[in-house]
C-alpha cells in the first residue's frame, strides 16, 4: 500500500489510525492498526498546490491540532516531542502563506513537511480532547474534520492549558510569541492568544455561521459529550476531562 496525500493536513500516510464512520448510530469510530500503515509514503508537495483555500485551512489547522495534542498529551516521549515542535512551528510560519496564495510553493513545501512530521508524533503520543470532541460534531452534523477541529481548538486548549502549563509556555516561547524571562503562565497564554489570532485570520467559521442549528445542537449534546469520551481522546489530556467538562466546552462554543 502506497499513501500519496494530496493535502497538507491528516499525516494519515504515517499513522496507523483511520476512522470508520457508523451511518446508522451516527459515530466516528477510531480505528488502530499496524496494517494501516502504509508501506511507502509518497510526500510531494506539487498535490496540494491546487488545494482550495478552505481546504488549506481545514487540514492545516487539522495537522496544528495534531501536533500541539501530540505535544501535551499524556503519552509524549522525546521522539513525538521532537517532532510536534518542529511541525508547530513549520506551520505557524507557513500555514498563513499557504492560505493567502495557494501558489506559494515554499508554504506548500512547508506544510507538506509539517504535516508528515505532526502525523508521525501523534502516531507515537495520540490526540487529546480536541479530536475526541471533534468526532461526534463529524458524524452528526457532517462538519470536516479539519474544520471541527478548528472550530473547538480555543475552547479545548484554553481548558487544557493549565494541566500542562509548562508544555504551552515552551510551545509559546518556540513559535516565538514569548520569550524566556516571561513566566510559563504569560508564555502559554500567549501562546494559546496567537493560536486563537490564526484560527481567527483564517477564517475559520463558528458553528453558527456555519449553518448549524442551535436547538439541534443542544438536543444531541449528551451523545456527543458520550462518544467523545467512548472514543478515549479526551482521557490522554494531561487534565482529567469529565462528562461535565466536556458539556460545558460544547456549550461555550455558542458564547463566542
Amino acid at each position: 500500500m502506497a499513501a500519496i496525500p494530496t493535502t497538507a493536513g491528516t499525516g494519515s500516510e504515517a499513522t496507523q489510525f483511520t476512522i470508520i464512520t457508523d451511518t446508522t448510530n451516527n459515530v466516528k469510530m477510531l480505528l488502530k492498526g499496524r496494517v494501516l500503515m502504509p508501506s511507502c509514503a509518497i510526500i510531494d508537495p506539487q498535490f496540494t498546490m491546487t488545494a482550495p483555500a478552505k481546504i488549506t485551512m481545514a487540514t492545516g489547522l487539522d495537522a496544528l491540532c495534531h501536533a500541539v495534542e501530540a505535544y501535551t498529551s499524556r503519552k509524549v516521549q522525546t521522539l513525538s516531542d521532537t517532532f510536534a515542535l518542529s511541525a508547530v512551528k513549520r506551520i505557524f510560519r507557513f500555514l498563513p502563506a499557504a492560505f493567502h496564495d495557494g501558489k506559494n510553493e515554499e508554504a506548500r513545501i512547508q506544510m507538506s513537511v509539517a504535516a508528515l512530521e505532526a502525523g508521525i508524533a501523534f502516531n507515537n503520543a495520540s490526540v487529546t480532547i480536541i479530536h475526541g470532541m471533534s468526532r461526534p460534531i463529524g458524524a452528526l452534523f457532517h462538519v470536516a474534520h479539519g474544520l471541527s477541529n478548528a472550530m473547538l481548538m480555543k475552547a479545548c486548549l484554553g481548558f487544557a492549558c493549565d494541566g500542562a502549563l509548562d508544555r504551552f509556555a515552551i510551545l509559546g516561547r518556540e513559535v516565538g510569541v514569548a520569550s524566556g524571562e516571561d513566566s510559563d503562565s504569560i508564555a502559554a497564554q500567549k501562546f494559546l492568544d496567537a493560536l486563537n489570532a490564526l484560527v481567527e485570520e483564517l477564517e475559520t467559521p463558528t458553528l453558527e455561521a456555519y449553518g448549524i442549528d442551535h436547538d439541534e445542537f443542544f438536543t444531541v449534546m449528551e451523545k456527543m459529550a458520550d462518544d467523545a469520551l467512548e472514543s478515549g481522546s479526551p482521557q490522554n489530556t494531561i487534565k482529567p476531562v469529565t462528562k461535565e467538562d466536556i458539556l460545558n466546552l460544547y456549550a461555550s462554543l455558542w458564547n463566542e
